[in-house]
């Protein structure tokens, strides 16, 4: 017997996550300084309009990764029951979130010999992180074995294409990801980057597109350049502008896209640091 366990960088819905018996362990932050989620047993689901909002509002939005500590404690829960666990986490070159993890693993392995304990960096955040989860939450609902769930997830993350374009750039300027000076001179021309998930789990320039239009029909582009099979499931995550999220949805089935799509918002995390306006765009492709 094993249970899978992921973070709430996966972003994915309160149903699937039910539905599919996964263990969510939470990545905290603190909006002007009133902290979320408010307890461990807090269930409730992200506001994401509220959220977006507020940091269009100008609210000060701080971020923490998951320590060892808590990961050593929400495993425990399963560890002392004889369930072995299979943790899919988001990127090693986004957040230290990952590194704890694995030193936990480590911590639990000595206190519990007999059990299993695998550990997945999908190099990944937000659904791209979280079409992984979906992948494993379904090989183990179809009798897949531990080491097999293992094996053909690591497998599949290493297909996720992760691009997104910003709605303003001051974010990525917060971030140091632009200078002060691309960031103002961006926005008054209404540059948007492409941006994309590398191979070592980091966020990097694409290209540029000049205007909203054009910056979501480059989403579609990258799709029809590198989608490996146009029936598997893509996910859409959004900073609080869903008309364009259903566009870009659209504009993927007109290009052929037959498989699920997830659209939700963006998650807080790793959504804080791209802003309200962002569209992200994620599917399996020939390569990252």
């Amino acid at each position: 017997m094993f249970k899978i366990y992921t973070d709430t960088s996966a972003n994915l819905p309160a149903e699937i996550m039910q539905n599919y018996d996964l263990e969510e362990i939470p990545l905290h932050y603190t909006v002007n300084g009133e902290e979320f989620p408010s307890s461990e047993e807090s269930k409730a689901e992200f506001d994401g309009k509220l959220f977006y909002s507020a940091m269009r509002n100008g609210a000060e939005v701080k971020t923490d990764m998951i320590n060892t500590s808590a990961f050593c404690d929400a495993f425990e829960k399963s560890l002392v029951l004889g369930i072995d666990i299979i943790y899919i986490g988001m990127s090693s070159g986004l957040s230290g979130t990952y590194h704890a993890s694995v030193k936990a693993a480590e911590e639990m392995r000595e206190r519990y010999p007999l059990r299993k304990i695998a550990t997945i960096d999908t190099l990944a955040a937000s659904l791209g992180e979280g079409l992984p989860v979906l992948f494993a939450a379904r090989l183990k609902e179809g009798g897949a074995s531990f080491e097999e769930v293992v094996t053909l997830t690591q497998k599949n993350s290493a297909s996720i294409c992760q691009y997104f374009t910003v709605e303003d750039l001051m974010y990525l300027k917060k971030g140091g990801r632009v200078s002060s000076a691309t960031a103002i001179l961006g926005n008054i021309l209404q540059i948007k980057p492409i941006l994309m998930g590398d191979n070592d789990g980091m966020i990097v320039l694409n290209h540029n597109a000049r205007g909203r239009k054009k910056a979501l029909e480059a989403l579609v582009k990258k799709y029809q350049e590198l989608v490996s099979d146009m029936n598997a499931p893509v996910g859409i995550a959004h900073g609080d502008c869903v008309e364009d999220a259903e566009h870009l949805a659209q504009r993927l089935r007109e290009s052929g896209h037959q498989g699920e799509t997830l659209i939700c918002y963006y998650e807080p995390v790793t959504g804080s640091h791209v802003g309200p306006g962002t569209v992200a765009l994620f599917f399996y492709g020939i390569h990252r």
